[in-house]
């Protein structure tokens, strides 16, 4: 059951070997037993990790609580970096402010797995135990404790020299339904913005890179982009009074915290003050 949920949280035989100190041909036997045991297929066999089936989730589920805390009496309070702590967040905030806040508790021992996606699935996978906190982009509701960690303010960009309209601009958006220039535009212009991006890119780094490069305009975090405002080598094209703000939360489920989690909750949110 160890080695089962250990390959359901890390999506990968292979990746699960290492936590658990066995081979990778020892994982794969051993859930190959457990679905002889049980008569049902576990894990659907991919090209890169494996995919839980609904038979696996509900599984994974109903055994995470046994299953910790008998690690957890197994470990004891002192080596609290003992089993590897599971975070997921956005990629973009994740990558820029969380993981360089925990750099002193891998160099104290912490041994860290990092997911990232939209809120809504990491917080479904938080339920399911695949994930040990979430930073999520949205409170979420019911079986969680939230804590707000910090605020993205939004500010609409163009590359160096722009003089033109941003109404009329090509626009660069983060997904086909433009879920951040909505915003702005509804805030902030109090108008929707035209249907069709000239360029989606599922990732706001992406996004500030076409935006760079003269594709057109968009909507960034003021921190992901703050070094190329200073530089000049991005405008921001309008300065609202009031821009618009969204707030992230650090996420746990409602349940105490591990050692090892709780830990890089707290260094996170200490960290947060100076963002």
């Amino acid at each position: 059951m160890r080695t089962f949920l250990a390959v359901h949280r890390a999506g990968s035989l292979t990746g699960a070997a290492p936590s658990l100190g066995l081979s990778q041909p020892t994982v794969t036997a051993q859930v190959r037993a457990l679905e002889e045991q049980l008569g049902q297929q576990l894990f659907v066999r991919r090209a890169r990790g494996v995919t839980p089936t609904s038979v696996a989730d509900e599984l994974a589920a109903r055994i995470a609580p046994h299953v910790d805390a008998l690690s957890s009496l197994t470990v004891g309070e002192a080596d609290p970096f003992a089993a590897p702590v599971h975070l997921a967040g956005p990629a973009e905030l994740t990558t820029a402010r969380v993981l360089p806040a925990l750099a002193g508790l891998v160099s104290g021992g912490l041994k860290l797995r990092v997911s990232f996606g939209l809120a809504d699935d990491l917080l479904a996978g938080l339920v399911q135990r695949r994930y040990d906190l979430v930073i999520s982009t949205i409170r979420p509701r019911g079986r969680f404790t939230a804590t707000p960690l910090t605020d993205e303010e939004f500010v609409l960009v163009g590359p160096r020299g722009f003089t033109g309209d941003p109404r009329t601009a090509p626009l660069v958006a983060y997904a086909e339904d433009l879920p951040i220039i909505r915003r702005y535009w509804r805030s902030v212009l109090g108008v929707r913005p035209p249907p069709g991006p000239a360029v989606v890119v599922p990732d706001l780094r992406g996004v500030l890179a076409c935006v760079l490069a003269g594709f057109g305009v968009s909507v960034l975090p003021r921190y992901l982009c703050a070094a190329e405002l200073a530089s000049g080598a991005l405008v921001a094209l309008l300065d609202p009074a009031e821009p618009p703000i969204n707030t992230l939360f650090v996420v746990t489920r409602v349940e105490p915290c591990r050692a090892g989690p709780a830990a890089v909750r707290d260094a996170v949110l200490a960290d947060a003050a100076r963002w």
